[in-house]
């Protein structure tokens, strides 16, 4: 199946808007001292990235069923690597 250029620029957009709310859940919802746009799309959550601990991510989990309908069970922890991998989890999710 191919895609047109409008469809492809639409989801695109898409995408786009997704990745920017979910910076926006995890700062509000993880209290953050970071600007949610300084926030890389493949930037790690955990280790040297955002710094993420344990206790976080059950909180994040628990923010993404809340707000995005998606559960994140323990087969979907590869999800929580990087910000563009749990956007993927939750475009994936929704579909």
């Amino acid at each position: 199946m191919t895609m047109t250029l409008e469809e492809a620029t639409r989801r695109a957009g898409t995408r786009r808007q997704l990745a920017d709310d979910v910076k926006e859940l995890l700062v509000d919802r993880l209290s953050l001292d970071v600007d949610p746009a300084a926030i890389g799309d493949d930037q790690p959550l955990f280790g040297r990235g955002l710094e993420l601990d344990s206790i976080d991510t059950l909180e994040l989990a628990m923010a993404v069923e809340d707000v995005f309908g998606v559960t994140i069970t323990d087969d979907d922890t590869h999800s929580l690597l990087s910000l563009n991998r749990l956007a993927a989890h939750i475009e994936a999710a929704r579909s």
